[in-house]
Protein backbone atom coordinates (compact mmCIF):
# COMPACT_ATOMS: atom_id res chain seq x y z
CA UNK A 1 0.00 0.00 0.00
CA UNK A 2 1.29 3.88 -0.83
CA UNK A 3 1.67 6.01 2.06
CA UNK A 4 3.12 9.24 2.78
CA UNK A 5 5.17 9.28 5.42
CA UNK A 6 7.18 12.30 7.49
CA UNK A 7 11.13 11.85 6.80
CA UNK A 8 12.08 11.13 10.13
CA UNK A 9 14.02 8.90 11.89
CA UNK A 10 13.59 7.18 15.56
CA UNK A 11 16.78 6.60 16.89
CA UNK A 12 18.22 6.99 20.02
CA UNK A 13 18.74 10.26 22.11
CA UNK A 14 21.78 9.64 23.28
CA UNK A 15 23.37 8.30 19.57
CA UNK A 16 26.75 9.68 19.36
CA UNK A 17 27.07 12.06 16.08
CA UNK A 18 29.72 13.58 14.37
CA UNK A 19 31.01 15.25 10.90
CA UNK A 20 34.10 16.52 9.01
CA UNK A 21 34.65 20.36 8.78
CA UNK A 22 33.99 21.72 6.11
CA UNK A 23 34.84 25.41 5.26
CA UNK A 24 35.23 27.58 1.87
CA UNK A 25 38.14 29.95 1.53
CA UNK A 26 35.93 31.87 -0.97
CA UNK A 27 33.81 32.65 1.87
CA UNK A 28 34.09 35.94 3.76
CA UNK A 29 33.39 35.34 7.52
CA UNK A 30 32.25 37.82 10.59
CA UNK A 31 32.92 37.86 13.93
CA UNK A 32 30.64 38.42 16.67
CA UNK A 33 30.57 38.17 20.28
CA UNK A 34 28.24 36.59 22.54
CA UNK A 35 27.79 36.02 26.44
CA UNK A 36 28.19 32.54 27.74
CA UNK A 37 25.41 32.13 30.88
CA UNK A 38 26.33 29.86 33.21
CA UNK A 39 23.65 29.80 36.46
CA UNK A 40 25.62 31.09 38.89
CA UNK A 41 28.57 32.07 37.39
CA UNK A 42 30.27 34.97 35.86
CA UNK A 43 29.54 36.21 32.64
CA UNK A 44 32.15 35.20 29.70
CA UNK A 45 32.27 37.04 26.42
CA UNK A 46 33.32 34.50 23.75
CA UNK A 47 33.36 35.01 19.81
CA UNK A 48 31.26 33.38 17.49
CA UNK A 49 32.49 33.03 13.62
CA UNK A 50 29.98 33.47 10.99
CA UNK A 51 30.99 32.14 7.43
CA UNK A 52 28.73 34.21 4.65
CA UNK A 53 28.43 32.57 1.22
CA UNK A 54 28.12 34.26 -1.52
CA UNK A 55 27.98 33.91 -5.67
CA UNK A 56 26.59 31.10 -5.88
CA UNK A 57 25.19 29.89 -8.88
CA UNK A 58 25.89 33.57 -10.64
CA UNK A 59 26.95 31.99 -14.35
CA UNK A 60 23.75 30.00 -14.57
CA UNK A 61 25.10 26.39 -13.44
CA UNK A 62 24.20 23.73 -11.31
CA UNK A 63 27.68 22.95 -9.01
CA UNK A 64 26.11 20.27 -6.70
CA UNK A 65 29.72 19.56 -5.19
CA UNK A 66 30.39 23.62 -4.69
CA UNK A 67 26.74 23.77 -3.20
CA UNK A 68 27.98 21.12 -0.91
CA UNK A 69 31.31 22.49 0.06
CA UNK A 70 29.74 25.92 0.84
CA UNK A 71 26.50 25.35 2.51
CA UNK A 72 26.94 21.64 4.06
CA UNK A 73 28.36 23.14 7.21
CA UNK A 74 25.04 24.89 7.41
CA UNK A 75 23.11 22.07 7.92
CA UNK A 76 22.58 20.53 11.46
CA UNK A 77 21.58 16.89 12.63
CA UNK A 78 18.56 17.83 14.98
CA UNK A 79 18.04 15.07 18.09
CA UNK A 80 15.11 15.31 20.15
CA UNK A 81 14.76 13.38 23.08
CA UNK A 82 11.15 12.75 24.05
CA UNK A 83 11.43 11.38 27.60
CA UNK A 84 10.27 8.28 26.20
CA UNK A 85 11.38 4.42 28.12
CA UNK A 86 14.71 3.39 27.24
CA UNK A 87 16.07 7.24 25.92
CA UNK A 88 14.54 6.67 22.47
CA UNK A 89 13.92 10.25 20.56
CA UNK A 90 13.72 11.39 17.50
CA UNK A 91 16.30 12.69 14.90
CA UNK A 92 16.02 14.73 11.65
CA UNK A 93 17.81 17.72 10.05
CA UNK A 94 17.88 21.20 10.41
CA UNK A 95 19.83 24.45 8.98
CA UNK A 96 20.69 27.98 10.43
CA UNK A 97 19.10 30.89 9.59
CA UNK A 98 21.89 33.56 11.35
CA UNK A 99 24.72 34.52 13.49
CA UNK A 100 22.37 34.73 16.75
CA UNK A 101 21.94 30.81 16.43
CA UNK A 102 18.62 30.20 15.15
CA UNK A 103 17.74 27.09 13.23
CA UNK A 104 15.05 25.85 11.34
CA UNK A 105 13.26 22.59 10.93
CA UNK A 106 10.87 20.61 10.54
CA UNK A 107 8.06 20.64 13.68
CA UNK A 108 7.59 16.74 13.42
CA UNK A 109 11.18 15.99 14.59
CA UNK A 110 10.51 17.44 17.70
CA UNK A 111 7.24 16.87 18.48
CA UNK A 112 7.10 13.37 17.07
CA UNK A 113 4.50 12.07 14.21
CA UNK A 114 0.62 12.65 14.94
CA UNK A 115 -1.32 12.05 16.83
CA UNK A 116 1.17 12.07 19.95
CA UNK A 117 3.00 15.64 19.24
CA UNK A 118 4.65 15.33 22.33
CA UNK A 119 6.77 18.64 23.25
CA UNK A 120 10.34 17.19 24.24
CA UNK A 121 12.29 16.91 27.47
CA UNK A 122 15.33 18.16 25.63
CA UNK A 123 16.41 19.09 21.85
CA UNK A 124 20.23 19.06 20.76
CA UNK A 125 21.88 19.71 17.74
CA UNK A 126 25.21 18.61 16.12
CA UNK A 127 27.42 20.80 13.40
CA UNK A 128 29.43 19.26 10.84
CA UNK A 129 32.55 20.19 12.79
CA UNK A 130 31.75 17.69 15.53
CA UNK A 131 30.00 20.80 17.89
CA UNK A 132 27.07 19.49 19.77
CA UNK A 133 24.81 21.55 22.15
CA UNK A 134 21.42 21.91 23.63
CA UNK A 135 18.85 24.14 22.14
CA UNK A 136 15.34 25.52 22.97
CA UNK A 137 12.18 25.10 20.72
CA UNK A 138 11.22 29.19 20.24
CA UNK A 139 8.04 27.90 19.21
CA UNK A 140 6.71 25.29 16.56
CA UNK A 141 4.01 25.82 13.72
CA UNK A 142 1.95 22.51 13.40
CA UNK A 143 -0.16 23.50 10.06
CA UNK A 144 3.30 24.12 8.21
CA UNK A 145 5.49 21.53 10.03
CA UNK A 146 7.99 23.71 10.84
CA UNK A 147 9.95 24.78 14.02
CA UNK A 148 12.33 26.96 15.30
CA UNK A 149 15.21 26.17 17.64
CA UNK A 150 17.61 28.82 18.79
CA UNK A 151 21.18 27.94 20.70
CA UNK A 152 23.73 29.69 22.24
CA UNK A 153 26.19 30.65 19.51
CA UNK A 154 29.03 31.38 21.18
CA UNK A 155 32.62 29.68 19.97
CA UNK A 156 30.81 27.85 17.32
CA UNK A 157 31.38 28.79 13.43
CA UNK A 158 27.99 28.96 11.94
CA UNK A 159 27.21 29.38 8.33
CA UNK A 160 23.80 30.60 7.72
CA UNK A 161 21.30 29.35 4.48
CA UNK A 162 19.72 32.04 2.78
CA UNK A 163 15.91 31.88 1.46
CA UNK A 164 14.75 32.52 -2.01
CA UNK A 165 11.33 32.55 -3.13
CA UNK A 166 9.11 29.38 -3.63
CA UNK A 167 6.50 31.35 -5.77
CA UNK A 168 7.91 31.11 -9.40
CA UNK A 169 9.92 27.83 -9.39
CA UNK A 170 9.93 25.59 -12.78
CA UNK A 171 9.28 21.82 -12.95
CA UNK A 172 12.98 20.45 -13.90
CA UNK A 173 14.66 23.34 -12.23
CA UNK A 174 17.70 21.22 -10.53
CA UNK A 175 17.92 20.90 -6.51
CA UNK A 176 19.67 19.83 -3.72
CA UNK A 177 19.02 18.48 -0.79
CA UNK A 178 21.54 18.25 2.35
CA UNK A 179 20.49 16.04 5.49
CA UNK A 180 20.96 12.99 7.37
CA UNK A 181 19.00 10.64 6.41
CA UNK A 182 18.82 7.24 9.03
CA UNK A 183 21.65 9.29 10.45
CA UNK A 184 23.89 9.46 8.16
CA UNK A 185 24.84 13.00 8.64
CA UNK A 186 25.72 15.65 5.67
CA UNK A 187 24.44 13.76 3.07
CA UNK A 188 23.86 15.27 -0.64
CA UNK A 189 21.34 14.20 -2.77
CA UNK A 190 20.16 15.75 -5.94
CA UNK A 191 17.53 16.05 -8.59
CA UNK A 192 15.08 18.54 -10.14
CA UNK A 193 12.04 19.59 -9.09
CA UNK A 194 9.16 17.13 -10.07
CA UNK A 195 5.70 19.13 -9.85
CA UNK A 196 4.80 22.51 -7.76
CA UNK A 197 1.59 23.50 -5.66
CA UNK A 198 0.99 19.37 -4.23
CA UNK A 199 -1.20 19.85 -1.06
CA UNK A 200 0.79 17.68 1.49
CA UNK A 201 -0.10 16.59 5.21
CA UNK A 202 0.49 18.99 8.01
CA UNK A 203 0.21 17.95 11.97
CA UNK A 204 -2.92 19.25 12.01
CA UNK A 205 -6.59 18.20 10.10
CA UNK A 206 -5.49 20.90 7.68
CA UNK A 207 -2.94 20.65 4.95
CA UNK A 208 -0.17 22.80 3.52
CA UNK A 209 -0.46 23.98 0.19
CA UNK A 210 1.89 24.63 -2.64
CA UNK A 211 4.51 22.20 -1.38
CA UNK A 212 6.98 21.03 -3.61
CA UNK A 213 7.68 17.37 -4.92
CA UNK A 214 11.17 16.65 -6.12
CA UNK A 215 12.99 13.24 -7.06
CA UNK A 216 16.52 14.16 -5.16
CA UNK A 217 16.34 11.14 -2.61
CA UNK A 218 14.90 12.43 0.51
CA UNK A 219 14.69 9.33 3.35
CA UNK A 220 14.02 8.75 7.06
CA UNK A 221 16.13 11.67 9.15
CA UNK A 222 16.12 14.38 5.87
CA UNK A 223 12.93 15.98 7.98
CA UNK A 224 14.02 19.75 8.59
CA UNK A 225 17.21 19.74 5.81
CA UNK A 226 16.99 22.84 3.08
CA UNK A 227 15.99 22.06 -0.33
CA UNK A 228 18.70 23.98 -2.11
CA UNK A 229 17.92 25.78 -5.92
CA UNK A 230 21.29 26.23 -8.37
CA UNK A 231 21.89 29.70 -6.14
CA UNK A 232 22.38 27.26 -3.17
CA UNK A 233 19.32 29.23 -2.00
CA UNK A 234 16.51 27.50 0.39
CA UNK A 235 13.67 27.01 -1.55
CA UNK A 236 12.01 24.56 0.87
CA UNK A 237 12.22 21.97 4.01
CA UNK A 238 12.15 19.00 3.11
CA UNK A 239 9.44 17.25 5.11
CA UNK A 240 8.00 14.16 3.95
CA UNK A 241 8.26 10.91 1.24
CA UNK A 242 5.60 8.94 -0.42
CA UNK A 243 6.80 5.21 -0.79
CA UNK A 244 5.91 1.21 -0.61
CA UNK A 245 8.43 -0.08 1.06
CA UNK A 246 9.19 3.29 3.63
CA UNK A 247 12.08 4.21 1.26
CA UNK A 248 13.29 7.10 -0.33
CA UNK A 249 11.68 6.35 -4.34
CA UNK A 250 11.70 8.87 -5.86
CA UNK A 251 8.64 10.96 -4.42
CA UNK A 252 9.89 13.31 -2.10
CA UNK A 253 8.06 16.51 -0.61
CA UNK A 254 8.80 20.12 0.88
CA UNK A 255 6.86 22.74 2.53
CA UNK A 256 7.45 25.62 0.03
CA UNK A 257 10.03 28.45 1.46
CA UNK A 258 7.70 31.09 1.02
CA UNK A 259 5.29 29.69 3.64
CA UNK A 260 8.40 28.46 5.74
CA UNK A 261 9.34 32.07 6.07
CA UNK A 262 6.11 33.76 7.17
CA UNK A 263 6.12 30.90 9.74
CA UNK A 264 9.44 31.55 11.23
CA UNK A 265 8.64 34.80 11.40
CA UNK A 266 5.48 35.17 13.85
CA UNK A 267 7.48 32.17 15.73
CA UNK A 268 10.19 34.78 16.67
CA UNK A 269 7.81 37.26 17.06
CA UNK A 270 5.48 35.65 19.22
CA UNK A 271 6.05 32.00 19.62
CA UNK A 272 3.55 31.00 17.53
CA UNK A 273 1.45 31.00 13.82
CA UNK A 274 -2.05 32.40 13.30
CA UNK A 275 -3.82 31.09 10.43
CA UNK A 276 -6.82 32.82 9.31
CA UNK A 277 -9.82 30.41 8.61
CA UNK A 278 -12.55 30.48 6.76
CA UNK A 279 -14.58 27.48 7.76
CA UNK A 280 -16.59 25.94 4.75
CA UNK A 281 -15.81 21.93 3.10
CA UNK A 282 -15.55 22.05 -0.46
CA UNK A 283 -15.24 19.88 -3.82
CA UNK A 284 -13.75 20.80 -7.01
CA UNK A 285 -15.81 21.95 -10.03
CA UNK A 286 -14.41 20.49 -13.39
CA UNK A 287 -15.48 21.63 -16.92
CA UNK A 288 -17.82 18.65 -17.40
CA UNK A 289 -19.53 18.33 -14.04
CA UNK A 290 -20.34 22.10 -14.46
CA UNK A 291 -21.76 21.86 -17.87
CA UNK A 292 -23.71 19.15 -16.04
CA UNK A 293 -25.30 20.98 -13.19
CA UNK A 294 -25.61 23.53 -15.62
CA UNK A 295 -23.60 26.53 -14.32
CA UNK A 296 -22.12 29.62 -15.96
CA UNK A 297 -18.24 28.57 -15.15
CA UNK A 298 -16.18 26.28 -15.80
CA UNK A 299 -14.20 25.81 -12.36
CA UNK A 300 -14.52 26.62 -8.64
CA UNK A 301 -14.90 25.70 -5.68
CA UNK A 302 -17.94 23.95 -4.83
CA UNK A 303 -19.41 24.60 -1.21
CA UNK A 304 -20.35 21.25 0.37
CA UNK A 305 -20.74 22.25 3.83
CA UNK A 306 -20.70 25.69 6.07
CA UNK A 307 -19.71 25.18 9.57
CA UNK A 308 -22.53 26.46 12.06
CA UNK A 309 -21.19 29.43 13.64
CA UNK A 310 -18.17 30.08 11.60
CA UNK A 311 -16.95 33.50 9.40
CA UNK A 312 -18.45 31.61 6.35
CA UNK A 313 -21.93 31.13 8.20
CA UNK A 314 -22.14 34.71 9.44
CA UNK A 315 -21.20 36.04 5.65
CA UNK A 316 -24.46 33.56 4.11
CA UNK A 317 -22.73 31.19 2.91
CA UNK A 318 -24.74 28.22 1.73
CA UNK A 319 -23.80 24.65 1.30
CA UNK A 320 -24.99 22.16 -0.91
CA UNK A 321 -28.59 20.61 -0.24
CA UNK A 322 -28.16 17.53 -1.99
CA UNK A 323 -25.61 14.86 -3.46
CA UNK A 324 -25.37 13.22 -6.62
CA UNK A 325 -22.80 10.67 -8.34
CA UNK A 326 -20.93 11.89 -11.62
CA UNK A 327 -18.57 10.01 -13.01
CA UNK A 328 -17.54 7.44 -10.64
CA UNK A 329 -17.61 10.08 -8.30
CA UNK A 330 -20.04 9.91 -5.34
CA UNK A 331 -21.30 12.57 -2.61
CA UNK A 332 -20.58 16.07 -4.91
CA UNK A 333 -22.86 18.37 -3.09
CA UNK A 334 -25.15 20.22 -5.41
CA UNK A 335 -27.58 22.93 -4.21
CA UNK A 336 -24.62 25.24 -3.00
CA UNK A 337 -22.70 28.12 -4.01
CA UNK A 338 -19.51 27.59 -5.87
CA UNK A 339 -17.11 30.00 -5.11
CA UNK A 340 -15.20 31.15 -8.20
CA UNK A 341 -13.13 34.00 -6.86
CA UNK A 342 -11.33 35.66 -3.80
CA UNK A 343 -10.46 39.15 -4.00
CA UNK A 344 -10.30 39.06 -7.63
CA UNK A 345 -7.86 36.07 -7.63
CA UNK A 346 -9.80 33.15 -9.29
CA UNK A 347 -10.60 30.17 -7.66
CA UNK A 348 -10.27 27.10 -10.29
CA UNK A 349 -10.50 24.39 -7.05
CA UNK A 350 -10.82 23.56 -3.46
CA UNK A 351 -6.54 23.72 -2.93
CA UNK A 352 -6.38 27.29 -4.77
CA UNK A 353 -9.32 28.56 -2.06
CA UNK A 354 -7.17 27.29 0.98
CA UNK A 355 -4.09 28.73 -0.01
CA UNK A 356 -5.34 32.06 -0.69
CA UNK A 357 -7.28 32.10 2.67
CA UNK A 358 -3.67 30.94 4.17
CA UNK A 359 -1.96 33.72 3.07
CA UNK A 360 -4.20 36.35 4.65
CA UNK A 361 -4.50 36.79 8.42
CA UNK A 362 -7.49 36.64 11.34
CA UNK A 363 -9.71 39.36 11.52
CA UNK A 364 -9.36 40.32 7.78
CA UNK A 365 -12.42 41.21 5.30
CA UNK A 366 -12.23 39.13 1.99
CA UNK A 367 -14.46 39.45 -1.31
CA UNK A 368 -15.81 35.97 -2.12
CA UNK A 369 -17.47 36.00 -5.21
CA UNK A 370 -20.15 33.36 -5.44
CA UNK A 371 -22.10 31.07 -8.28
CA UNK A 372 -25.43 31.18 -6.32
CA UNK A 373 -28.81 29.97 -8.52
CA UNK A 374 -26.45 30.14 -11.42
CA UNK A 375 -25.88 33.98 -10.75
CA UNK A 376 -22.94 35.85 -9.67
CA UNK A 377 -22.82 37.38 -6.06
CA UNK A 378 -20.59 39.07 -4.43
CA UNK A 379 -19.73 38.04 0.08
CA UNK A 380 -17.86 40.22 1.91
CA UNK A 381 -16.18 37.80 5.24
CA UNK A 382 -14.32 38.44 7.83
CA UNK A 383 -11.94 35.70 8.58
CA UNK A 384 -11.81 34.00 11.95
CA UNK A 385 -8.75 32.32 13.53
CA UNK A 386 -8.22 28.57 12.30
CA UNK A 387 -9.03 26.30 15.25
CA UNK A 388 -6.29 23.89 16.84
CA UNK A 389 -7.64 20.17 15.59
CA UNK A 390 -4.41 18.01 15.88
CA UNK A 391 -4.39 15.30 12.66
CA UNK A 392 -5.56 12.05 14.08
CA UNK A 393 -2.72 9.69 12.64
CA UNK A 394 -3.05 7.04 9.85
Amino acid sequence: MTYRAPAVAALLAALALSGCSLKSDSSSSSTTAQPDVTPNGPVKVTRTKVNVVEGLGRNGGFDAAGIYKRLAPGVVTVIADQGKPGGSGGLGSGFVLDGQGYIATNAHVVRGDPPGLQKPSAVYVSFADGNRVPAQVVGDDLNADVALLKINPAGLTLTPLRFGSSAHLVVGAPVAAIGSPFGQDQSLSVGVISATNRDIDSLTQFQIGNAIQTDAAINHGNSGGPLLDSHGRVIGINSQIESTGGGGEGVGFAVPADTVKRSLGQLREKGHVDYAYLGVSTQDLFPQLAERLGMPVHDGALVASVESGGPAADAGLKGGSDKITFEGQEGIPVGGDVIVALDGHRITGSAELTNLVAQHEPGQKIALQVIRNKQRKTLTVTLGTRPEKPATGK
